[in-house]
């Protein structure tokens, strides 16, 4: 230790004597005590004085121990008194350092100056300033941390990732609007790591993200390192107006991306994938593009890149957002009937059903929340009848009861069949949860008895396709009755059955469960037993559905076509089936507002024979006619366009003749058998 460290432990000046005892500061007064306190920068040990310092002979080693732990007590106490100091000490490679001593002292109100202001010329320790807490006791250190705690666990019962089945039940959850969509639940790879942990999500995407190139954070999509670098495709957003506190938005495309659109309006009329793909090449983020290409990979059982291209389609359409348009708060809206706007619709429905289908039914459900908040009185692509399929499979149970409550009333969603025997199963799923009070679960039992019954009586030709389709058998009483029977999905409206068929051929894989049969069964014999008794509710549940479901409207039409549910897609009627369906834009809304058409290529009537035509349709590039004249003499030109037809038409039959090849039958060398099967 330094002569100027030994001085300040004594607590003198420069030119004061030889140490003794008492003034080493082992038996100092207060005053002398506290200033010894100043002085140490750092955590002091006293039991290192022993290393440091020259113990005069005649002092006794036994008083010198008493000293230090007298020191000791002292350092301790006043660490207290004094708001527990610290400091850390760091080497310095430079020569002279400033003493900042002093002016610490002056920050914490304890000493006002102090005599000995040195500057050291050989290499020291530097001193840094701490930085200090507002706080000035202890008593007020113990209020702060609680209320940081308080704050803390509050923020831990908001923020809860709700893996529970009753994650939406609760003051918090229920006071937030109905369709208010969370940031965190738009992330697939949050709902993986609830179910397998990080380390077996993320795996080896750690240490490649260290070289990823910097691209804009998303909500709706993680970018890849694969796709093309991002430009700006010529999509933006617009907003038109505000009414009621709802903010209505549109998309608007660009005079260089409708020369695109046009393009690609062009490839699509070719019937050429092929041309699709090189539009691709030349403008990467083309949405409809995007869209029209993963419904061939699709087809292709090519999954994994029809899921990325729906992905970056969403991409493209997140970079054209407005500023104020919010995806959580559920008061933006997009009018279906502008052809700009249908491409998010259908890009945000593709994803969740390859969401549900990749097994994140959580993260599927908020996309189905947020489509249905861009338009939730239309509801262009019916998501109503998939988000009680969504919420069953997520165990949102909560919110598809709280969806049927505040909606029942002026959206009759008793009314679909997909509502009326979802929401008695998720009332029984709720009444099963041994964690909730008893009084709730008894009430969920009644509303599950409740509904289920009027259900069955509402719908009675669900039952039976959907024990078929769980394997189930059910009893002589309930196969031979006629109300359960095949005449209750013959007798039925084919809007109806388009309904009924999408339930259960979505939702049967949910009633399979022992559970939810044993329950089932009780309820069915109870309808019956009101059948038999001709009870009025039945007379009326009859009558209701002769009257209703004459036509589907032209949303549940769009949403069958999407699902593309087996069940369902064979009962869509054949003025739905006869015409063209595109993937970017399925069955568009007749009402539609156009913003800009598309110009119309020159075209010159055909006069083209049925044989032409005939040839055309095996040959496209026949042309009978020839390439028509502008000049205007047309009878000197005719004999000369019948002789090149005709010429054209030799040359088109004999390269029909050359690629024509006849499979010769297998000829069998060995007629007699009369070798050995291998």
């Amino acid at each position: 230790m330094s002569r100027r460290a030994l001085r300040r432990l004594r607590g003198e000046q420069r030119g004061q004597e030889g140490p003794g005892l008492g003034q080493l500061g082992l038996d100092p007064g207060p005053e002398r005590a506290r200033g010894v306190l100043d002085w140490i920068p750092g955590e002091f040990h006293p039991c290192n004085l022993s290393l440091c310092l020259q113990i005069p002979a005649e002092e006794s080693e036994d008083e010198l121990l008493a000293g230090e732990e007298r020191l000791d007590t002292r350092l301790s106490e006043q660490d207290t008194a004094g708001g527990n100091q610290e400091g850390n000490k760091d080497r310095s490679k430079e020569g002279a350092v400033t003493e900042e001593a002093d002016g610490d002292g002056q920050r914490e109100g304890q000493e006002a100056e102090q005599p000995d202001r040195t500057l050291a010329s050989s290499n020291k320790p530097r001193k840094k300033k701490k930085k200090r807490k507002t706080k000035k006791n202890s008593a007020g250190e113990t209020v702060e941390d609680n209320d940081l705690e308080d704050i803390d666990s509050l923020l831990e019962r908001i923020e809860d990732p709700g893996l529970a089945p009753q994650s939406q039940g609760g003051i918090i959850a229920d006071s937030r609007p109905l369709l208010y969509v969370e940031h965190r639940n738009l992330n697939p790879e949050n709902e993986l790591k609830r179910y397998f942990g990080a380390r077996a999500v993320l795996g080896d995407q750690r240490p490649r993200q260290r070289q990823r190139q910097y691209v804009r954070s998303m909500w709706l999509t993680a970018p890849k390192n694969t796709w093309p670098r991002y430009s700006k495709t010529g999509i933006t957003m617009q907003l038109l107006d505000t009414r009621r506190g709802v903010q209505h938005f549109t998309f608007e495309h660009h005079r260089e991306y409708q020369q695109v659109q046009f393009k690609f309006l062009d490839a699509v009329e070719s019937m050429d994938p092929n041309n699709i793909v090189l539009l691709l090449q030349m403008n990467p983020y083309h949405v409809d593009s995007l869209l029209q290409l993963s419904d061939v990979c699709r087809m292709q059982e090519d999954q994994e890149m029809a899921r990325d291209l729906i992905e970056r389609a969403l991409y493209s359409l997140e970079c054209a957002f407005h500023p104020v348009f919010s995806l959580t708060s559920g008061a933006c809206r997009l009018d279906y009937r502008r052809p700009e706007n249908r491409a998010f619709f259908l890009a945000l429905f593709k994803h969740l059903m390859f969401l549900e289908k990749r097994g994140c039914p959580r993260t599927a459900l908020e996309f189905c929340k947020l489509i249905l908040s861009l338009d939730p009185e239309n509801d262009p692509l019916c998501v109503l009848l998939l988000i009680d399929f969504l919420s069953l499979r997520a165990r949102e149970y909560t919110f598809l009861t709280r969806l049927f409550q505040e909606w029942e009333s002026h959206r009759n969603l008793s009314q679909l069949p997909n509502f009326a025997f979802s929401v008695p199963l998720a009332y029984f799923f709720l009444s099963q949860q041994e964690e909730r009070p008893e009084l709730e679960r008894s009430q969920a039992r009644e509303q599950a008895a409740r509904l289920i019954q009027l259900a069955l009586i509402m719908f009675p030709s669900v039952l039976m396709p959907l024990l078929d389709h769980c394997s189930v058998q059910p009893d002589d009483r309930v196969a031979s009755h006629t109300f359960f029977g095949l005449n209750a999905q013959i007798s039925q409206s084919p809007a109806l059955n388009q309904l009924t068929s999408l339930y259960v051929g979505r939702t049967h894989a949910l009633w399979k469960d022992p559970a939810v049969m044993a329950w089932l069964e009780p309820h069915v014999h109870e309808v019956l037993r009101l059948v038999e008794a001709r009870d009025a509710l039945v007379q009326e549940a009859e009558h209701k559905r002769k009257i209703r479901y004459q036509s589907a409207p032209r949303n549940i039409y769009r949403h069958i076509i999407l699902s593309e549910m087996k069940e369902a897609t064979a009962a869509l009627p054949l003025e739905v089936t006869s015409q063209p369906v595109m993937g970017f834009d399925p069955l568009p809304p007749l009402d539609s507002i156009v913003s800009y058409t598309r110009p119309e290529r020159t075209s010159h009537p055909s006069s083209e024979s049925t044989l032409s035509l005939f040839f055309r349709s095996l040959l496209p590039n026949f042309n009978l006619q020839g390439d028509i004249r502008h000049d205007g003499d047309d009878e000197a030109g005719a004999a000369q366009d019948l002789n090149q037809g005709v010429n054209r038409l030799m040359a088109a039959m004999r390269d029909m003749l050359a690629n024509i090849q006849f499979q010769e039958p297998p000829r069998d060398d060995n007629p007699e058998g009369d070798g050995d099967w291998d």
